[in-house]
């Protein structure tokens, strides 16, 4: 095979795009674009794992157990690998990373990564409060039961995460803090030379919404949003785990230079 994969995954309204559109403005790394499913996503254009609307629902397919995919699981096959590969090779340009941005990869990273070995992984995440303010408009749940998927996602994300050879935490407010330095960490973790600025301008769009909570916090929630920096009322802290992991010491420590910026 030619070319690696960079999966980025994250919730629905988290930065997934913002995060594609960087990486893909890096030389080497080729993203979907204007392609005719929604919002480029590349889980959209295969057909060897099934996707639907209701598959990828916005606040709501962590709920689905089905959604969880990991090494061992009935989609762990050579073929699945041929089709998917097959399917994408139409769409993604010739470069020598191929970057995929679709939500529910946040629960596929461990069976991506046991069906193509060699790919790396991006974690976007924003706070709950943010996130659930920003899906509202799609969905019919409560702010409550938005916040509880958002810990439910990041609590298997997490997991899984330990168990990935290359990963690296994006968080919305460090992304849109310091896009510059966002670039730089996506090619240093990628291995690649990058000069010059982010190629758009980027606003913090959780200046949107009134993150003062409105409820109490879900069962569990506070625990996952401290492993990700996150506090009451739309706080952000420094980043209290590693940001990246990957298997080369020079690669992690060129990403360390970078990212997270200070805040």
């Amino acid at each position: 095979m030619k070319h690696r994969y960079l999966f980025i995954g994250g919730l629905h309204r988290s930065g997934t795009s913002l995060a594609a559109r960087l990486a893909g403005s890096i030389a080497g790394l080729g993203t979907l674009s204007n392609v005719p499913v929604p919002e480029n996503e590349g889980v959209y254009l295969q057909g060897a794992i099934p996707h639907d609307a209701l598959a990828g629902e916005p606040g709501a397919f962590a709920f689905d157990p089905d959604q969880h995919l990991v090494e061992g699981c009935r989609f762990d096959r050579l073929e699945v690998r041929e089709r998917i590969e097959a399917d994408w090779a139409p769409w993604f340009p010739d470069t020598a990373w191929r970057v995929e941005k679709s939500p529910v990869n946040l629960l596929r990273m461990r069976l991506y990564q046991q069906l193509f070995p060699l790919s790396q992984f991006v974690i976007v995440a924003r706070h709950p409060l943010a996130v659930a303010r920003a899906t509202a408009k799609w969905s019919d749940r409560s702010e409550a039961d938005l916040v509880a998927h958002w810990a439910q996602a990041y609590r298997i994300a997490l997991g899984d995460a330990r168990r990935l050879h290359a990963r690296l935490i994006l968080r919305y407010e460090d992304l849109v803090a310091a896009p510059d330095a966002a670039r730089r960490a996506l090619a240093a973790f990628c291995d690649r030379p990058c000069d010059g600025a982010a190629p758009e301008p980027v606003r913090d769009g959780n200046r949107d919404y009134d993150l003062r909570a409105s409820m109490p916090l879900p069962k569990g929630a506070a625990a996952v949003m401290d492993a990700l920096g996150y506090g009451p009322d739309g706080a952000v802290v420094p980043l209290p785990t590693a940001a990246v992991a990957h298997p080369l010491r020079t690669v992690r420590e060129a990403v360390e230079t970078v990212w997270p910026p200070r805040r």
